[in-house]
């Protein structure tokens, strides 16, 4: 029926515009849509929430974070955020371009795990204690006896997964400890201790490549320590609490 209309009489007049269609369902950013909040309007969130952003990316903390530190990646692009990965970066330029920022937050990852577990590290330790005592030293000091320190990108991860929970396409970047309150059950163990989590610098996958075909099908895979290698099987009670003592040994490394 038409709009305003006062009476039959005016049936001739022209029709009115048609309603306008509801807005999808995505545009609530609730359920699985709910990284949409974040790339909609990302300056109405904290700082303890999002970390940054521009007209390309938005990086936040993860709600339920399965580290230490464990960050996510937005991209911002209507047109590729909700299709799925292996879909969405087969673009080579839009791949890139994911690439390079994932690099830049792996390296903010290391600082912060330095600056968060320096003190607990051995190596950060035999570094520093050479330092000062170059600096009460009389004779000039050799610097390439200076130790290295320790290289905290190596304790860094990222990756995507091949079946993502969310529909909004998001990176993951985050320690590799696995040490979180959130870290529940099995599958979110699995799902970043297995080919479930693709690494971005492995994208385009190929049309044949097994992580295309088996994608959920990781998340049951024996649960396997991330740093001894212990098999545990289906035990995650165990394997969560031998991560308890595998966590602080990785802090003192």
């Amino acid at each position: 029926s038409e709009l305003l209309s006062p009476s039959k009489k005016s049936s001739k007049q022209p029709k009115s515009p048609p309603k306008p269609r509801a807005p999808p369902a995505l545009t609530t950013f609730s359920g699985r849509a709910g990284l949409g909040a974040y790339t909609a309007a990302p300056e109405s969130f904290p700082t303890s929430r999002v970390i940054s952003y521009n007209d390309d990316f938005v990086t936040i903390n993860d709600l339920y974070p399965k580290s230490s530190i464990h960050l996510l990646l937005l991209p911002r692009r209507p047109d590729k955020q909700l299709l799925h990965p292996f879909e969405a970066l087969q673009d080579p330029e839009f791949l890139s371009s994911i690439q390079q920022e994932v690099k830049k937050l792996r390296l903010l990852v290391a600082k912060e795990l330095q600056r968060r577990f320096g003190k607990y590290s051995a190596k950060e330790r035999e570094r520093e204690n050479v330092m000062e005592k170059a600096l009460t030293a009389t004779e000039e000091f050799d610097e390439s006896k200076l130790p290295s320190g320790r290289d905290w990108s190596k304790d860094v991860i990222s990756g995507i997964h091949t079946h993502p929970s969310m529909a909004h396409l998001h990176i993951h970047v985050l320690s590799r400890d696995r040490h979180s309150e959130c870290m529940r059950h099995r599958k979110h163990y699995n799902s970043f201790a297995t080919d479930f989590l693709v690494d971005a610098e492995e994208f385009p996958l190929t049309a044949a490549d097994a992580k295309r075909r088996r994608t959920a099908g990781f998340l049951n895979d024996d649960l396997v320590c991330w740093r001894c290698g212990r098999n545990f099987g289906n035990k995650f009670a165990k394997l969560k609490h031998h991560l308890e003592g595998e966590f602080e040994e990785w802090k003192a490394e």
